[in-house]
């Protein structure tokens, strides 16, 4: 995944009070009259439409409320869509609503080392909670909590700058968390690395337990910019795999997974290199079909997928979500303007990052903005994007792509996603899809991350119908 488009926004929900009554001297009949009245309506007074709690006084009743977490984002746009990003995980055992909510409270607006700090320490007390009940036989209950430990060591490893050595130390605590509740669970993985120049890119491979020998169908699937192989499992592996596919999820250069073993590796354009080598590992394996492999790439990894794809004809089918076929734009949409064509004396250096004052430019700003010139490779801002230009799928590598294709976009991601994704429909030479998720389906939002199963729906249907 990616930092979300501005469009989207995590609404508060209005607040739930109760009014019972308080030990002590006995209520009125008004007050009587009053709570029972909340009581027949299910104890669902809206916040909103009373007026605020006076300070209690000697003999009145004190308005108790039934919980003390309130559903409520951030305004700052980012840290709302990552809060969102974890509050979707719950749908496949990623997180819980109301940590994830007791966690918002504690962190400030846009400020990514408070929400370090707080979902480190998360991690740390779920995986030592996990590791108690795995002790004392609860296999089941440590599966549970050590997947959502690898989360929040995940939703930590985010806002950590990928030049600190935590960073790394967050990543393969998620890591290990994840693994560790795989094999509390006795779900069969095969944990290894795929060879590239002179690294090693790790990747996972789970073979379905259903398949009774033979040859069975299989899905890749690559995550994008922020994305990991582990939060990749708990977004559409577990879907796939619960609908019969074997599954395998790998990474590339510049990606998360990979930056927790290789700091300062970057990203490459040249994505097929990475698709090649991925598929002639999978392709190896005694229990694949050739004839049903498809590759689905999520946020960066639609970017991934569709140069794979369009190099790859042992690709059988694509699943874009959503298809980005020019990186250079797609980012640029984010920030309103090219840093490209920006003036040396506008510039921002690498170098000049840890000089800015504080208060000129947000710290959050910074930070992503630091990340971005590492892992791109770039040595300032203007550089950055400059070699993002090279990040592109021409028109005619689009239409080498002929294999059946499904293009997944959010209504709320904005004009520059959905029009390269109509760009790609048109262009692609097979049998194509497009499928728009709209805030009614609480799925607009980047990778569709307010509903993941129905994004898992609309994409396994699809693909399932595709290899009938």
């Amino acid at each position: 995944m990616v930092g979300r488009q501005p469009e989207n926004s995590l609404r508060s929900i209005k607040k739930i009070k109760v009014y019972p009554m308080q030990n002590g001297a006995p209520p009125s009949s008004s007050q009587r009259r009053q709570f029972i009245a909340a009581a027949a309506t299910g104890l669902a007074l809206s916040a909103a439409a009373q007026p605020s709690s006076p300070t209690p006084q000697e003999g009145s009743v004190e308005k108790l409320e039934r919980s003390g977490t309130r559903v409520a984002g951030f305004a700052d746009a980012e840290m709302d869509y990552q809060l969102l990003r974890q509050l979707g995980s719950v749908r496949y055992g990623g997180a819980s609503v109301g940590e994830c909510l007791a966690l918002a409270q504690r962190i400030g607006d846009a400020d990514p080392a408070a929400w370090v700090r707080e979902f480190a320490a998360a991690g740390a007390r779920q995986k030592l909670d996990a590791g108690a009940r795995l002790a004392r036989g609860h296999a089941v209950s440590a599966f549970d909590q050590y997947l959502v430990a690898s989360n929040s060591y995940r939703a930590a490893e985010y806002y950590s700058g990928v030049h600190e050595p935590q960073h790394a130390q967050l990543g393969r605590e998620s890591r290990e968390c994840f693994l560790a509740a795989m094999r509390a669970r006795g779900i069969a993985y095969e944990a290894f690395s795929l060879p590239f120049e002179d690294v090693q890119l790790p990747a996972y491979y789970f073979r379905n337990p259903a398949a009774k020998g033979g040859r069975g169908k299989t899905l890749l699937i690559i995550s994008g910019y922020d994305g990991t192989l582990e939060e990749t499992w708990l977004a559409y592996g577990r879907a796939a795999i619960e609908r019969g596919y074997h599954l395998m999820l790998f990474t590339g250069p510049g990606q998360m997974d990979t930056l927790r073993f290789y700091p300062g590796i970057t990203f490459v354009p040249e994505f097929e290199r990475i698709g090649r080598v991925a598929l002639d590992h999978v392709l190896a394996r005694p229990d694949v079909d050739p004839a049903r492999v498809a590759l689905m790439g999520i946020s960066y990894g639609g970017y991934f997928a569709t140069r794979i794809a369009a190099h790859e004809p042992r690709v059988r089918a694509l699943i874009a979500n959503s298809p980005i076929i020019d990186l250079h734009a797609y980012m640029t949409s984010f920030v309103g303007f090219n840093p490209a064509d920006l003036s040396d004396a506008e510039d921002i250096r690498l170098a000049d990052i840890g000089k800015i004052p504080p208060g000129t430019i947000p710290a959050q700003t910074i930070a992503m903005m630091h990340n971005l010139m590492l892992r791109i490779g770039g040595d300032s801002l203007k550089h950055t994007y400059q070699r993002l230009q090279a990040f592109r799928v021409t028109p005619e590598q689009l239409k080498e792509i002929a294999c059946p294709s499904l293009a997944l976009v959010g209504q709320g991601e904005g004009k520059e996603p959905q029009a390269q994704s109509e760009r790609f429909c048109q262009s692609v030479s097979g049998p194509v899809r497009q499928y728009v998720f709209t805030a009614q389906e609480g799925a607009d939002s980047h990778c569709q991350t307010a509903n993941l199963a129905y994004s898992a729906a609309v994409s396994m249907d699809w693909l399932d119908e595709t290899f009938a």
